[in-house]
């Protein structure tokens, strides 16, 4: 037995960007978007993990763990460029493994 779902409300922008996922991947609409409730129904079926709690490094005190784009974009705003002359360029490594050939 099959059955219809109706997704109401879709914002045009998402579906836009569905439009273009599924012509990427050579499907009608319909195909993708069957494929991504496929794609969901199983991730539902694994057992779930637990959440690990955010681990601190305490040499640069940074939080790690589960962040979004905005959280990363935040911190990195935060924080000013800082460039270590100890560390050594990508040009030096490139030229002393050119010359060790």
């Amino acid at each position: 037995m099959t059955l219809n779902l109706s997704i109401k409300n879709v914002p045009e922008a998402v579906a836009q960007r569905l439009r273009a996922r599924a012509e990427r991947n050579h499907r009608s609409l319909q195909g993708e978007l069957l494929a991504i409730v496929e794609q969901a129904a199983q991730e539902s079926v694994a057992p779930a993990r637990p959440v690990a709690a955010p681990a601190v490094n305490l040499l640069r005190g940074v939080v790690t763990g589960s962040k979004t784009i905005e959280d990363l974009v935040a911190e990195r705003k935060l924080r000013p460029l800082v460039f270590d002359d100890k560390l050594p360029r990508a040009v030096d490594i490139i030229r002393a493994d050119r010359d060790s050939r």
